[in-house]
């Protein structure tokens, strides 16, 4: 009957600790989204566009890269259009002329 009694006693406590360990998880788990999900001022959140930028710096400068030798062709297509646009006006013009 002792043993029963202190199995039960075991039992008990073991069943108390799982109870306060879940209440401590929640509790952090709750503490972590309610510091996740607070506002933030604007200083915090452009030191925040800072560092991340900072990070990606490598990434950025291959995009703008890439995207400047893109504008450049875009570019010089658009300037050889407009000169042949302008010698068929020209053409186009002596024509009605004569």
């Amino acid at each position: 009957m002792a043993s029963t009694i202190s199995n039960l006693e075991e039992a008990a406590a073991n069943h108390a600790a799982k109870i306060w360990l879940g209440i401590a998880v929640g509790a952090a788990v709750g503490i972590g989204i309610a510091l996740s999900r607070r506002k933030r001022g604007r200083w915090e959140t452009a030191k925040e566009i800072g560092h991340r930028i900072s990070d990606r710096s490598g990434d950025l400068a291959d995009a703008t890269r890439g995207l400047v030798e893109r504008v450049r062709n875009i570019y010089e297509e658009t300037r050889k259009v407009v000169d042949d646009a302008g010698t068929i006006w020209h053409q186009g013009r002596k024509l009605v002329r004569h």
